[in-house]
């Protein structure tokens, strides 16, 4: 399955990432099938710079977007829908969260 990414690129503690297409089980910082443009999250505000059109025919061919993605290509409208959750509760607040629902 393909999924497009972001992957790290960049120097220790000022962190750059490209938007990519890759295979879902293949290593982040290995090889992609296209790169769609690029992510800086030091700027202010963040700056995401990527080619629209490829985006969109690479969902159409059946690309998943990762949750972090989703979240910055739905900012720019992109895409449309509503943002995912991206960090996941631990068991812990899991465990806690439960019963309070309760």
């Amino acid at each position: 399955m393909l999924v497009i990414r972001l992957t790290r690129v960049g120097k220790k503690k000022q962190p750059s990432y490209r938007v990519v297409v890759q295979e879902k089980s293949k290593d982040p910082w290995g090889s992609s099938v296209e790169q769609l443009g690029h992510y800086n999250p030091l700027t202010n505000p963040a700056t995401l710079t990527v080619q629209e059109e490829r985006v969109r025919y690479w969902i159409e061919k059946g690309a998943q977007p990762s949750d972090t993605m989703w979240n910055l290509l739905v900012d720019r409208k992109i895409i449309a829908g509503e943002k995912r959750r991206v960090v996941q509760l631990s068991k812990r607040r899991k465990e806690k969260a439960a019963p309070a629902a309760t």
